[in-house]
């Protein structure tokens, strides 16, 4: 066997591995935003991430992944297992912003905004980032660097979400009378499984996209990579119970794991450029910019159940303005505008689709529907039948 047929075959198997955990985040987020909304709503919840899933990739599979990135050509790696680690990808977008609608989003529009997103929205967010670049050589090319998308991924999928919020709304009873009525976790266990696959799950996203492991240099780049991908969820989960204990002498697991998952955010972007200490100064900024704007969301009421703005919006601008910032080789102006250029195309076109989509189906379950539960009305099964529904 040549040194390049040995070569092929690690890098293909390290990408279908690198494949196989981020798909773990796929029950990752089921169990989070499961654990996260009112027992009336949790199949509603795992039905749509499980369609999510399904319909996204589809849709990323028949048109997306061409128009990302031009082609299936691949000469380091099989075609397939490189088509299979950005399939992964593509349905976290839509994940972050169904969490954020969660308990009165509509199932069947909801699918028709994620065939939009995984066949055109985020192929497109790829092409002129990681891909094909049908911007190169215009006023708009971007030279963002950005390794696994903290803008390219949460950053779009946060849009995305804002976009929702805007056109759907809030919950009914969410804010009433000026006053901001607060709906605890039901299942915080699942939260805490949820929140844990998800942080697994960030070692092949960062890892895996160094794209190759069949060198002893690209070996150990991957390792740092993983191993400041995870300093930085451990840094922001420590800074968010730090701070809720300081403000209120408790510790929020919640808001200790979201915590975290921003930390994991804002080091998405360049996990492989810092030193084993920029993680930690990265992923306590990430954790206090969640515990911090996750109230001022509610002030404004953008209804967010489980704090994906806060999360995937703010600490993916973070985390590719900290590249900008930490490494001395990437401008801060390049990050500046590739943040810009992507919020405006992923707003811009998520708020589109989403208005047309809204007029000819709603988004937004009735009043009486989201009193009884979505479980009933959606998908005709109870995940705790012998409860009684909660108001």
């Amino acid at each position: 066997m040549s040194e390049a047929d040995f070569q092929y075959i690690i890098d293909t198997f390290f990408t279908l591995f690198s494949m196989v955990l981020i798909i773990f985040m796929v029950p990752g987020f089921a169990m989070l935003e499961a654990g996260l909304v009112r027992t009336k709503n949790v199949t509603s919840v795992l039905t749509i991430n499980v369609m999510i899933y399904a319909v996204a990739s589809m849709a990323f599979l028949l048109v997306g992944y061409t128009l990302a990135f031009g082609s299936w050509e691949n000469s380091s790696m099989s075609i397939w297992a490189a088509f299979m680690f950005q399939m992964a990808f593509v349905g976290k977008t839509v994940n972050i912003m169904s969490g954020g609608v969660s308990e009165r989003v509509k199932i069947i529009p909801l699918m028709f905004f994620t065939i939009i997103m995984g066949a055109i929205i985020y192929p497109s967010v790829v092409n002129i980032s990681w891909g094909a670049d049908f911007l190169n050589g215009t006023i708009l090319d971007i030279n963002m660097y950005d390794l696994a998308g903290s803008t390219v991924i949460h950053s779009t999928g946060g849009w995305a979400l804002l976009a929702a919020i805007m056109i759907i709304g809030a919950r009914k009873g969410r804010y009433k009378d000026g006053k901001i009525r607060v709906i605890p976790a039901s299942n915080v266990p699942l939260v805490v499984l949820g929140a844990l696959l998800l942080w697994i799950g960030w070692f092949g996203f960062n890892g895996g996209s160094v794209g190759s492991i069949s060198s002893v240099e690209n070996a150990n780049l991957v390792a740092k990579t993983i191993m400041n991908t995870n300093t930085a969820g451990l840094s922001g989960a420590i800074i968010a119970g730090f701070i809720m204990y300081v403000r209120y002498k408790l510790f929020d697991i919640t808001m200790i794991l979201n915590g975290a998952l921003g930390g994991l955010v804002a080091v998405t972007a360049g996990p492989d450029l810092y030193d084993v200490y920029t993680p930690i100064l990265i992923g306590l900024i990430g954790g206090s910019l969640v515990v911090f704007a996750v109230p001022l969301f509610d002030k404004l009421k953008l209804d967010d159940p489980v704090g994906a703005l806060s999360v995937h919006l703010v600490n993916g601008i973070w985390g590719t303005l900290a590249v900008g910032i930490f490494v001395d080789s990437v401008s801060i102006l390049d990050q500046l505008k590739g943040i810009g250029v992507v919020a405006l195309f992923a707003f811009t076109s998520s708020y589109i689709v989403l208005f047309i989509i809204n007029k000819i189906i709603p988004f937004r379950a009735e009043d009486d529907v989201q009193v009884e539960g979505l479980d009933v009305n959606e998908v005709g099964v109870e995940a705790y039948p012998e409860f009684k529904r909660a108001i």
